[in-house]
């Protein structure tokens, strides 16, 4: 397998594309490779099977997702309060709206491991790993609430985001900011 990591970002990031946009089985090495826009057969070198290809994708998701550290240091200089959470909340939904692509390619990988098994365990590691990472973090830092409040946190925000990605229309009527604001002084009462 090839090392290069700059060229093995770059297959990730369109195999992300590809995702997004294609769906998972529009995502072959062939389709990776035209996206790349590398020599055909080069993600071949990269990937030694699907569920390898998939796995790293994952990790490239959460990577691309994670807020930058100075960014989040910045935000967290704040007092722990609902006010924070409200602005922690709305940070994940401008990160989401900024990488839409990133996103639409989870729920993708979401949607396709309910179809391959090998890929369902490797999922629900991934996805348990970063609700227990939320939780630890909002919880360490003294945010208000507890584990149930965070996990149903975690619940109403897929749900706005699965729907602010595939019917935007939907939310239109409504502000998402006092949305997020109202879920979570109900929530963290």
């Amino acid at each position: 397998m090839r090392q290069n990591p700059a060229r093995r970002t770059a297959l990730l990031d369109a195999a992300i594309e590809v995702l997004a946009r294609e769906g998972s089985r529009g995502l072959t090495l062939r389709a990776l490779d035209a996206e790349a826009e590398v020599p055909k057969g080069t993600a071949s070198n990269y990937f030694t099977h699907r569920a390898d290809l998939l796995a790293q994708v994952m990790r490239r998701i959460q990577e691309r997702l994670t807020p930058e550290e100075s960014a989040l240091a910045d935000t967290m200089r704040e007092q722990p309060s609902t006010e924070l959470v409200v602005t922690l909340l709305k940070q994940l939904v401008e990160r989401m709206r900024a990488d839409r692509s990133g996103h639409l390619a989870l729920l993708e990988l979401r949607l396709e491991a309910t179809r391959r098994p090998e890929l369902h365990a490797e999922l629900t590691r991934f996805m348990s790993d970063q609700l227990d990472a939320n939780i630890t973090f909002h919880l360490d830092a003294g945010l208000p609430g507890d584990r149930t409040g965070v996990v149903l946190l975690y619940l109403a925000m897929l749900g706005l985001i699965v729907d602010d990605l595939t019917v935007p229309d939907l939310l239109t009527p409504y502000s998402v900011d006092k949305l997020i604001e109202e879920l979570t002084g109900r929530v963290l009462r």
